[in-house]
């Protein structure tokens, strides 16, 4: 598979970069970011571009995006339109995007999904078993001070499947909030999240659920950004079995 990678030039980008030049089964044919500055050296095939313009589409089979929702839409709307599938992890997205892209594609397949850390899907699905024997539940979830949105896409997504398998939910008994937002922002089903942004963190979800006498705490830590390059990877190579738009990495692991 020809992998182009979006947003190149960030962190993420260059971590997806070296992951997939170093996978046998993928190749790295170009990469794509308003900062690369065309540094394309000598002899390598990689394409450098700044925008998806200079990228001519039959050279690429998957394209990679994790960038911002603003660009990663224009991003999925080009990758759509040149029969390129499309692997999303970008955050921001909401359903009225994802209904979007499920009428742009129809000659390549594409994939959104808000964690690409297998122990983060894991995680999720935990908390979705969970949900019916609990009552009440919070979650608390922390990120890097470079995360500009909050809650992050994992604590929705997570509140969401969450509040799909359980009506039943305690109210917040707080009368008196001292500081405005001290019981956090309430999600779907009124579960209440809470966002910290930290230097020194990567990315982190701590779901805490209780009931009568005991609670239950599922947590998930990435430690290193290396912890999303197996989802990513493996993505990209099974995408063309998934028909149409696939939200969450769930069904491309079989869970």
């Amino acid at each position: 598979m020809r992998v182009l990678v979006f947003g190149a030039a960030g962190r993420m980008g260059q971590a997806i970069c070296s992951a997939v030049g170093a996978d046998n089964g993928l190749e790295l044919c170009a990469a794509v970011d308003p900062n690369i500055h065309n540094e394309k050296q000598s002899g390598n095939s990689v394409v450098a571009a700044e925008t998806v313009e200079e990228i001519d589409p039959s050279t690429v089979d998957v394209a990679i995006d994790f960038t911002v929702a603003e660009a990663a839409r224009e991003n999925v709307a080009w990758c759509a339109h040149n029969g390129v599938h499309a692997v999303v992890g970008t955050s921001g997205l909401n359903n009225d995007d994802h209904q979007l892209f499920g009428s742009l594609f129809s000659q390549s397949n594409c994939l959104v999904a808000s964690n690409f850390a297998i122990g983060a899907v894991l995680m999720m699905r935990f908390a979705e078993i969970s949900a019916p024997f609990f009552p009440t539940a919070e979650i608390i979830e922390l990120h890097h001070d470079n995360k500009i949105d909050a809650p992050s896409g994992t604590a929705m997504q997570t509140l969401e499947r969450m509040s799909s398998v359980s009506e039943e939910w305690g109210t917040d008994p707080t009368l008196n909030e001292i500081v405005a937002g001290a019981r956090g922002g309430k999600g779907p089903g009124g579960i209440s999240v809470h966002s910290v942004r930290l230097r020194g963190l990567v990315a982190h979800q701590e779901v805490i659920l209780g009931t009568e006498g005991e609670t239950l705490t599922i947590r998930h830590d990435s430690l290193d950004r290396s912890s999303f390059m197996g989802g990513i990877l493996h993505a990209c190579k099974v995408i063309g079995e998934f028909p149409g738009v696939t939200i969450g990495l769930d069904s491309y692991l079989g869970i």
